[in-house]
């Protein structure tokens, strides 16, 4: 978690270092998946029920310049040393955050080691935000153990400091995402946070295939060269449906919130970033009467989200997509409860 409060230099004492821990989560497109690339607005879904959780704990040191960070998780547990290059912007969410708070003047940052696990139910390469939900926890959870809680504008740049590690050049919506409690509102300059009216119940499901998000994107874009009046026509109507879709979150109205992810299904299939694997998933959904389905991220494999009109219907949701071949599902709400 972060705080409105930003870290500051100690005073006169500084906190030994402790056990820290931090929580996020997963993260997924409501509407606006690669039009935004070209201006047009985004709506950012936070997926809270699949989680990253981070432990950091400080370790004795072995010798006068101290003993070697070393990292526990499903990739890798080791040195950080012996680390490959998969790791390397969770190597990074550690030695960042300490390099920032031995720049505000914590003399731990500079002679501690950690011993930083990371349990992450958030699959990679699905468009749910792995990478920055790590690194949410992971930098989180390092500033927790020296007794720092980060402010959020800090926590945003630390986290973008690993997702260009991981992936050059990143918009900031997973960052934004992966540390929100509501969907954010995405349109040039302005992030901002959207409020809801009522309830609204998701499902999320994983065809199996890693997304191809860079091969999609650059489709995209070399259709846009060939055709630019063609794919500016989809991205303005793209643009168009999340500017409905944030109205029906404010006014409640999950029925109108389906209508405009169908269509944004539809509006990206002509952009040929679906596949069969999520058409079929889409189908699915949709034959098991979820109020709206689309594939979300960047396509070509990755997930789908479908809404349902309560947890009831998202049980048998849920069936309908594991029935056609779903490999993995996560119901998530985002409102008050009724």
């Amino acid at each position: 978690m972060t705080s409105n409060h930003p870290a500051t230099a100690p005073t006169t004492t500084t906190a030994i270092p402790r056990v820290g821990s931090s929580v996020s989560h997963g993260k997924t497109i409501l509407i606006g998946e690669h039009a935004v690339v070209y201006g047009a607005p985004a709506l950012v879904l936070p997926v809270t029920d699949v989680r990253v959780t981070a432990t950091a704990t400080p370790l004795p040191a072995t010798h006068s310049s101290g003993a070697e960070h070393v990292l526990e998780s499903s990739v890798h547990t080791g040195p950080f040393g012996l680390a490959p290059a998969a790791v390397l912007p969770t190597t990074t969410a550690v030695t960042a955050t300490l390099r920032h708070l031995a720049d505000l003047g914590y003399p731990h940052a500079v002679d501690t080691a950690f011993h930083v696990r990371v349990d992450s139910q958030v699959p990679t390469a699905r468009g749910m935000g792995s990478s920055a939900a790590v690194a949410a926890a992971v930098t989180a959870a390092v500033a927790d153990a020296l007794g720092v809680v980060l402010d959020r504008a800090t926590h945003h740049d630390l986290i973008q400091a690993c997702e260009r590690v991981a992936h050059g050049r990143p918009s900031g919506l997973d960052a934004r995402g992966v540390v929100a409690d509501e969907p954010v509102w995405f349109e040039h300059d302005v992030v901002e946070p959207v409020q809801l009216t009522g309830r609204f119940v998701f499902v999320v499901a994983d065809t199996g295939v890693p997304g191809h998000t860079r091969e999609a994107v650059a489709a995209v874009r070399e259709r846009h060269d060939r055709a630019p009046e063609v794919v500016d026509a989809v991205v303005q109507r793209i643009g168009d449906l999340a500017r409905a879709a944030r109205g029906t979150l404010v006014d409640g109205d999950a029925q109108a919130l389906g209508a405009t992810m169908d269509a944004a299904h539809e509006l990206l299939t002509t952009l040929d970033v679906s596949s069969g694997d999520l058409d079929r998933l889409v189908g699915a959904a949709r034959s098991a009467d979820a109020l709206g389905a689309k594939l979300t991220g960047g396509g070509r494999g990755g997930c789908v989200l479908a809404l349902a009109a309560d947890d009831e219907h998202a049980t048998r949701i849920v069936t309908a997509l594991r029935d056609a071949g779903a490999a993995a599902t996560w119901t998530t709400s985002i409102g008050a409860r009724a």
